[in-house]
């Protein structure tokens, strides 16, 4: 399962060795430094020749980092472009396919089948493309650099660790280019933490084995707090008179409060667990589609910051569990590039802070906007637009 390196979020720790070299400076010494740490951690001799010697500086994992893309465009013409027919059908038939591991997953985790199926499809269509970075030439390469080495260097150490146990293989293993591997894109310390075999053969392969890679994401995600046999996400209704700025993942009420001012399932009958905490979820502001999101939505946000990804992965595990095509409604143009570089730079000469002015819609701008909407009088959806440009 991938928890995204940039914006991963991973709480990571150096090595502890005071002589390694801990970023920066000759390739060769740095590994080298990986090899005396790799010895002060009590592994073989042949365990870490065998190992290192394929160790190579990798610059394409390191240009590959360099040019992450963001998602900029909006959920719906997002959500459209990720979720397929072909997607659908294949989604079914895996589920058809692994039952009896799924069952197993909502046995032991109760983590649904929709998500694992959703984030499978999203990271690797079903374990058809899984990367084709060599995975310790990026993660010792990622280490060595000195953007983020706190994140990358314990990874090379839970790589050594399967390759101890003969589940990883220096020279041959792929995946993405920040070391994520198998069908669900795990990253090697993920994997010895919470890899589980989930076909019975001594082994967690999830290059190969569907049910190794389905058990250990739902470990991981039961890790981070995932509320078993919970909802995650249900399309909802609003009426015209909500107050929108109680809206977005930074507000919670109880669903029954939320059906009190008139939120509605838009399939009918009544929201489920009426005394859970839930936000109201608007990604393309009141006149766009609509969701209410309970806890389990916001423990996503672990794999992947991204608010659009995130929300569309959400949302097509419902797909998966029967849910119908969502509402697009008819949400205002949303502003392009350079309008929204503008818009953060008056915020921020009005002491918000955006961040980076990037032309990015993220979780700093629509909360600035939120509160300068309210300010002018503008319905307070977060939601950008020409107007509010105009009045700043």
């Amino acid at each position: 399962m991938r928890r995204f390196l940039a914006p991963l979020l991973l709480s990571l720790t150096l090595g502890s060795t005071a002589t390694a070299q801990q970023c920066g400076g000759d390739f060769g010494q740095f590994v080298q430094g990986l090899r005396t740490e790799a010895a002060e951690r009590g592994y073989s001799q042949e365990t870490i020749d065998g190992f290192f010697r394929h160790a190579n500086f990798y610059q394409r994992a390191l240009d590959a980092d360099r040019r992450q893309g963001i998602f900029t465009v909006p959920f719906t013409d997002f959500a459209r472009r990720l979720i397929s027919q072909n997607r659908m059908d294949a989604g079914r038939r895996n589920a058809q396919q692994q039952q009896a591991t799924f069952d197993a997953i909502q046995q032991r985790f109760g983590v649904a089948r929709g998500i694992l199926l959703a984030f499978w499809a999203f990271e690797t269509d079903y374990g058809a493309f899984q990367g084709d970075y060599n995975t310790l030439d990026s993660i010792v390469t990622l280490a060595h650099d000195c953007r983020r080495p706190e994140l990358f260097r314990p990874e090379v150490f839970g790589a050594l660790e399967l390759y101890e146990h003969g589940d990883f293989d220096p020279a041959n293993t792929q995946g993405a280019w920040a070391g994520e591997i198998g069908m669900v894109q795990m990253l090697p310390e993920d994997i010895v933490n919470y890899g589980i075999d989930g076909d019975g053969d001594g082994h967690v392969y999830l290059q190969t084995s569907a049910p190794d890679a389905l058990m250990s994401g739902a470990n991981v995600l039961s890790s981070l707090g995932w509320r078993p046999n919970e909802p995650w996400l249900v399309e909802v209704t609003l009426p015209d008179d909500l107050d929108w700025y109680q809206t977005g993942v930074h507000t919670t009420r109880t669903v029954a409060e939320w059906e009190a001012d008139g939120v509605r399932a838009r399939a009918g009958g009544s929201l489920p667990m009426p005394n859970s905490q839930a936000s109201i979820v608007i990604p393309q502001g009141r006149n766009g589609p609509a969701f209410i999101a309970y806890p389990n939505f916001n423990v996503l946000f672990e794999w992947n910051q991204s608010f659009t990804y995130v929300l569309t992965a959400a949302y097509f595990a419902t797909r998966l569990e029967g849910a119908p095509v969502f509402d697009a409604g008819n949400p205002d143009p949303g502003l392009n590039g350079d309008q929204m570089r503008r818009l953060q730079q008056a915020l921020a000469n009005r002491g918000y802070d955006v961040g980076e002015i990037d032309g990015i819609l993220g979780a700093g701008t629509r909360a600035a906007v939120r509160e300068e909407q309210r300010r002018l009088g503008l319905p307070a959806d977060a939601w950008p637009t020409t107007a509010l440009l105009n009045a700043l």
